[in-house]
C-alpha cells in the first residue's frame, strides 16, 4: 500500500523521506498550497512590538515559518511572552526558530487530541485580564480559541503571516490521483487539513469505493467522509501514528517477512 501525504509542497516532502526512511512507500501530492502574504508590513510591525504580547499563538507551522521568515535580523523572541503550539509539529517549529523551552507552551501531557480546544486546557487557568495575545494564522481560521481569551479579559490581535489557496498540481501528482482512483485499495490518503480534502474533492469528486483515509483530527475525518472516503481512520500527527495505521490495514506479513515494505515512488 502506497502512502499519499498531502500537506503543502516542503513539509510532505519531509514527510515522504522520513516514511520512506521506514520502509514506507510514500509519494507526495499536495493539496494545500502556502504563499507569502501580498503586503508584509503588519510582519514587520508585529515583530518590533511582540514584547507586549503575554502570548503568541501560532496556529500552524506554516505559521511559525512564516513569521520568522519577517523576523529582522540579529532579533530574539523576547524572554517572558509565551509562544503557544496547539500539537507538538508546531512546538518543533517554534524550538527550531530558537524559542526557548521555557516560553513554549502547548497542550498538557498526554493528550491524544492536538488544537485549540486542548491548548486550552494548558492556558485556562492563567490570569489572562487586561493581557495581550497576537494570534498568527493564514488569512482566515477558527475563532474558537480567540473567543476563549476574549471571554478571559485578554485583548486579542489577528496576525495574517500566509494565505492558502487550491494547488497547482504537476505531472507526476496528476499521475497519482488516476492510480488512485483506479486502484483506491492500494493508497492510503493522509489528511491534516480539511481544506486539503475540499480541494481533492475539488480535482475529482467523490472519493470512489474502497478508498482509504486517515485523518489527524475529527474534523478532517467528518471532511473526508463527507468527501466520499467509507473507511476513514482516525489518529494523531505524526509519521509513528501513520505507520501503525497503516500496520492495522495490511495483512500478516510471512513468516520472515516485513509487514510494511517500501517500493514504488
Amino acid at each position: 500500500m502506497r502512502i499519499i501525504v498531502t500537506r503543502p509542497a516542503a513539509q510532505a516532502r519531509a514527510a515522504v523521506a522520513s516514511l520512506k526512511a521506514l520502509g514506507v512507500s510514500a509519494v507526495a501530492v499536495p493539496l494545500l498550497q502556502i504563499v507569502p502574504v501580498a503586503d508584509p508590513a503588519p510582519l514587520h510591525r508585529a515583530w518590533q512590538s511582540l514584547a507586549s504580547n503575554a502570548l503568541v499563538f501560532f496556529v500552524s507551522t506554516n505559521a511559525v515559518q512564516q513569521f520568522f521568515a519577517a523576523r529582522p535580523a540579529a532579533m530574539a523572541w523576547p524572554a517572558g511572552t509565551l509562544a503557544a503550539a496547539p500539537g507538538p509539529g508546531t512546538d518543533a517549529a517554534l524550538r527550531a526558530a530558537g524559542v526557548a523551552d521555557a516560553d513554549r507552551v502547548g497542550p498538557p501531557p498526554g493528550t491524544t487530541q492536538f488544537d485549540s480546544e486542548s491548548l486550552w486546557q494548558s492556558l485556562s487557568k492563567r490570569n489572562w485580564a487586561g493581557q495581550r495575545v497576537l494570534v498568527v494564522r493564514g488569512e482566515h481560521g477558527r475563532d474558537w480559541l480567540a473567543e476563549q481569551f476574549r471571554a478571559a479579559g485578554a485583548e486579542v490581535v489577528y496576525l495574517a503571516a500566509y494565505a492558502r489557496c487550491a494547488p497547482d498540481l504537476d505531472d507526476a501528482a496528476r499521475q497519482v490521483l488516476r492510480q488512485a482512483r483506479a486502484l483506491p485499495g492500494e493508497h492510503l490518503w493522509w489528511f491534516s487539513s480539511s481544506e486539503a480534502v475540499r480541494h481533492l474533492k475539488d480535482l475529482w469528486g467523490p472519493a470512489p469505493a474502497g478508498a482509504l483515509a486517515l485523518a489527524t483530527h475529527p474534523r478532517i475525518a467528518r471532511a473526508a467522509r463527507d468527501a466520499g472516503f467509507a473507511d476513514v481512520r482516525e489518529g494523531v500527527p505524526g509519521e509513528a501514528a501513520l505507520v501503525q495505521a497503516l500496520r492495522q490495514l495490511q495483512p500478516p506479513a510471512p513468516a520472515g517477512g516485513r509487514p510494511i515494505q517500501s517500493g514504488g515512488p
